[in-house]
């Protein structure tokens, strides 16, 4: 048998797991093939053996994030099994800074590319589980995408804007006493949540809304025969 070259020996996955690696130390500006060639010791040809360009790496990047958040255990109800994959989507936008634009991008402009499929497929599935008519599949599904996306965006968004020098909590009691120092009449609402807002939990809140969503679509008649 004939030796590998050195292209063949440095697999497509150690690629893709060393440009995520880049990703979150230095964001879409600090993956280069230069620097992916450095850090996997490798020449430039190895790497275009396996992925031709700078997209088709970010895209692969996020197809893999995307799949290990997806990938939760079978076996419980649906609404646990669409818990589960928002609360893995939610966790891998905190972790990875560089995923929400990319998703973003690929929702928006590659429709039929391989994240965009599997998303709606995984929630989808377990949404045509939960007893609604067909006709609503599409309707519900969207919006439990589009809530998890925009949520788990903003709660990252959030996150980089405070920076890494800032207490959360600090932040979060400062913002609930100046809501509380509001004008009554013209605020009221605010001043009502102020407390609340000072000592929410992200997770808690974004659970709660998926809760909400699933309120709704059983409502709607979609309920889930016991």
């Amino acid at each position: 048998m004939a030796p590998r070259t050195r292209a063949e020996a440095l697999s497509r996955e150690r690629i893709v797991e060393a440009a995520v690696e880049l990703l979150d130390a230095a964001g879409e500006r600090g993956l280069t093939f230069k620097t992916l060639t450095e850090r996997l010791a490798t020449g430039p040809g190895a790497i275009y053996w396996h992925v031709p360009n700078k997209g088709a790496l970010l895209d692969a990047a996020t197809a893999s994030v995307i799949a290990t958040a997806l990938n939760v255990e079978a076996g419980g109800s649906p609404e646990d099994e669409i818990r589960a994959i928002g609360l893995g989507l939610f966790e891998a936008i905190e972790r990875h800074p560089w995923l929400s634009p990319q998703l973003a991008l690929q929702l928006s402009r590659s429709p039929r590319g391989s994240v965009t499929p599997r998303i709606f497929e995984g929630i989808g599935q377990r949404v045509s589980a939960l007893g609604i008519p067909e006709t609503a599949w599409f309707t519900a599904t969207s919006a439990l995408v589009h809530y998890i996306f925009g949520a788990a965006g903003q709660n990252a968004a959030n996150s980089r804007v405070l920076g890494p020098g800032v207490d959360r909590a600090e932040f979060l009691h400062a913002a609930a006493n100046a809501w509380e120092e509001l004008d009554p009449g013209e605020f009221p609402f605010l001043r009502a949540v102020a407390a609340e807002a000072r000592d929410h939990d992200d997770r808690a809140q974004f659970l709660t809304g998926i809760e909400l969503i699933l309120a709704g679509i059983a409502g709607a008649g979609g309920s889930r025969r016991p």
